[in-house]
């Protein structure tokens, strides 16, 4: 069981992940066979995520797990000499976090990861993007559960009824990519209408933005990620709204009889004559309701 962990878990590890052999000295980058030797490697791919990870920095995290009724993870990976944990979960469909993929089942994921952290208790700050390496002999490793998750048997463990949408983008893992890619692309569809800017300008001007963005985060996401979000978004704008498109869209949703209507209906008028039927009579509210039938019997 624990060499077909292992053998998954490798296959499933970035071309080029990152590693450290201590964190003290940050992380390099490097290829899989280089990096597979190291205490610490990136788990997930760029931009797909085949598990969900959580740090448990807590004596007895190898197995605590179960006392919070949470689910088995498929892999627990422990630091002997104090027996805080890396507890990965092993997805059977991984989950596109770039942002052309779809974003309901990202903030579904988003929700699913943020519960489960909240029932395992685990670090808030854990930025997820290396975990303890399984295949390095200073750790101790567990295999609990050998079948692959789908997010919908995680949820059978958790109450995702108390997750608002707040809650679902929230500053932790997935939730930032939903949180960083609609706070940027918001920004986007406003700021290209000032001077419709060409593709580098705008490319940099959508990476300022989203750095910044991202910089509020307690745990910021990677670069890469960055630039990904940016780059997606920048191209998206570009293609789809352009100058003669949206010119074509004031003069299709601001004609003079529209905006008479709007007019209208800012001041009330719009209304009145649905939902104050007094106001069009000409009479108060109390003498339209004290005279009802009779008002209804002369608008027929």
């Amino acid at each position: 069981m624990l060499n077909a962990a292992l053998e998954l878990f490798n296959e499933r590890l970035p071309h080029k992940p990152y590693f450290s052999d201590d964190l003290h000295f940050g992380v390099r980058i490097a290829g899989k066979e280089r990096a597979i030797l190291a205490k610490y490697i990136q788990f997930n791919q760029p931009h797909t995520m085949f598990w969900l990870g959580f740090d448990v920095d807590r004596a007895g995290a190898t197995i605590d797990w179960s006392d919070r009724n949470a689910p088995a993870p498929t892999l627990t990976i422990t630091n002997p000499e104090n027996g805080h944990a890396h507890l990965l979960y092993a997805l059977a469909t991984s989950i596109r976090t770039a942002p052309d993929g779809r974003m309901k089942p990202l903030k579904y994921a988003a929700a699913v990861e943020n519960a489960l952290r909240k029932k395992l208790e685990a670090d808030a700050g854990y930025s997820g993007l290396i975990c303890k390496n399984p295949n390095h002999e200073h750790w101790k490793i567990a295999v609990w559960q050998p079948e692959l998750y789908t997010l919908d048997w995680l949820a059978d463990f958790l109450d995702l009824n108390a997750a608002n949408h707040k809650e679902i983008v929230a500053d932790y893992g997935l939730g930032r990519n939903c949180m960083l890619f609609d706070k940027t692309r918001k920004w986007a569809y406003r700021a290209i209408r000032q001077g419709w800017p060409e593709y580098e300008q705008w490319m940099n001007a959508c990476y300022e933005r989203a750095i910044a963005y991202n910089l509020q985060f307690a745990a910021p996401l990677d670069e890469n990620e960055v630039m990904g979000i940016a780059k997606s978004i920048a191209k998206w704008t570009l293609k789809n709204l352009s100058k003669d498109g949206f010119d074509e869209y004031v003069k299709r949703t601001h004609t003079h009889y529209i905006q008479s209507l709007r007019g209208k209906r800012s001041h009330g008028g719009g209304r009145k004559s649905l939902n104050n039927p007094w106001v069009e009579i000409g009479v108060s509210r109390a003498t339209y309701f004290r005279n009802k039938n009779k008002y209804k019997k002369n608008e027929t």
